[in-house]
């Protein structure tokens, strides 16, 4: 399998140059250049199977001629550690949770899932890496725990200071060791554009050996697919091909591994593409105009992207307006809304939301289910990680796991930085 960049589908790599460079020279994103297929009995095949079991059959046709079954097998045992509980609320309505990894966010999935591919590949080499990301909120500390003491790895960590929760920074700021975090003087989209001009910097490139953690990095995004499936095996039998997935979306990385899964043979009834006041996406679903924006703060940080990369494979799978829209739906919240969700999903069905699960399921009591479908949000981190947008909109305390308790003695340490790069490379090099 090779893996075509989406401005230049001539410029071709494989799984170990693609997952290594980051991004391709032209700026574009990887994708892979074909979507393997599952056939119904396989499909079928997965209801009485593990995460780990569906993620061999699901990810070996795109890394098979680079890496074994028994290699990628020990991988994904070793990402899903965790489980990944699909909670009914009331028939129809259900919440997958992805919060249950080490720093409760649904990006330890890709981020475990990288580092071990990274580590595999780097094993009989003595080179250093230095993983570059920018973080609005929950990537930083998932990549921080999944690089965290890697031998022969650096991490650096960009966030835009002061747009991020409490437990967020302390979470990626308290590790240390070869974990070094930056906060920008800026947005997320600041933090982002940095990242990848840093890519496609010829002078860094050729000093720095650095790849990215971001969704950018196909080996952060092909994983999510899993968790897709694996929901799709949890329902009943009769609403199995009329699942419809609220996806709580900031890069769209998520929404568009749910779209692969699709394509590859998941029945899918609809996704719904659910926002908070960065509405780029769901304006372009239900407007047809696409325009970016300058990205605006709210309560579901992860989500405050104005210029979301993943789009541009989005395209590279439903190339225009028409396709979109026969495949998704486009819903989009203020912080009022999304406080409203939370104390409605408390109030209704005694289940307790984060602000970004809160979204998705906004989105979905406001997409109208027929008799046959079972609507599906994706919960993607934990509520104790916003306890005060979560414990007002319940008015009552919740219940910090473990995994965040932790750290919130911590002080953290990080260094400021301008939004410059500049600024970045400098840091870099030294």
């Amino acid at each position: 399998m090779k893996y075509f960049s989406t401005n230049n589908p001539a410029l071709r790599a494989s799984f170990k140059e693609a997952i290594f460079q980051g991004l391709p020279t032209d700026n574009g994103l990887y994708m892979p250049e074909s979507i393997p297929h599952i056939n119904e009995e396989i499909l079928n095949s997965f209801i009485d199977k593990t995460l780990a079991e569906i993620g061999l059959e699901v990810l070996f046709p795109f890394i098979e001629d680079e890496m074994d079954s028994e290699a990628l097998n020990e991988i994904l045992l070793d990402v899903f550690s965790f489980d990944i509980p699909l909670i009914e609320l009331n028939h129809p309505i259900y919440s997958l949770e992805l919060f249950h990894g080490p720093t409760c966010a649904f990006k330890d999935v890709g981020a475990r899932f990288l580092a071990r591919c990274l580590s595999y590949f780097n094993q009989k080499s003595d080179k250093e890496i230095t993983i570059l990301v920018a973080t609005s909120g929950d990537t930083g500390s998932a990549v921080a725990q999944g690089f965290h003491n890697v031998p022969n790895t650096k991490v650096v960590v960009l966030f835009p200071e002061g747009k991020v929760s409490e437990l967020q920074q302390k979470q990626m700021t308290s590790l240390g060791d070869n974990i070094t975090v930056y906060g920008v003087q800026g947005t997320f989209d600041d933090c982002q554009n940095l990242v990848k001009e840093a890519f496609l910097d010829h002078d860094l490139r050729n000093r720095v050996n650095i790849t990215s953690a971001n969704s950018i990095n196909v080996a952060r995004l092909l994983p999510q697919m899993i968790y897709f499936f694996y929901a799709w095996t949890q329902v009943s039998e009769l609403n199995r091909n009329g699942i419809v997935f609220s996806v709580p979306s900031g890069n769209y990385g998520n929404l568009t591994a749910g779209l692969i899964a699709q394509q590859m043979g998941l029945p899918v009834s609809r996704f719904i593409a659910a926002s908070n006041a960065n509405n780029v996406v769901p304006k372009y679903l239900n407007e047809g105009s696409y325009k970016t924006k300058n990205s605006i703060q709210t309560y579901s940080n992860a989500m405050d992207v104005g210029n979301p990369s993943n789009f541009a494979r989005m395209l590279s799978i439903l190339p225009s307006h028409e396709h979109m829209i026969k495949n998704i739906s486009g819903h989009y919240f203020t912080d009022s809304d999304t406080l409203n969700a939370i104390s409605n999903a408390y109030k209704d069905y005694d289940y307790i939301t984060d602000p970004h699960g809160a979204i998705g399921y906004a989105a979905l009591m406001e997409y109208i289910l027929d008799d046959r479908e079972v609507g599906v949000f994706l919960h993607t981190a934990h509520p104790a990680k916003f306890l005060d947008i979560v414990e007002n909109g319940i008015q009552k305390s919740i219940e910090i796991p473990n995994q965040l308790l932790k750290v919130l003695g911590n002080d953290g340490n990080y260094e400021q930085m301008e939004a410059k790069y500049t600024a970045l490379k400098g840091n870099l090099l030294s």
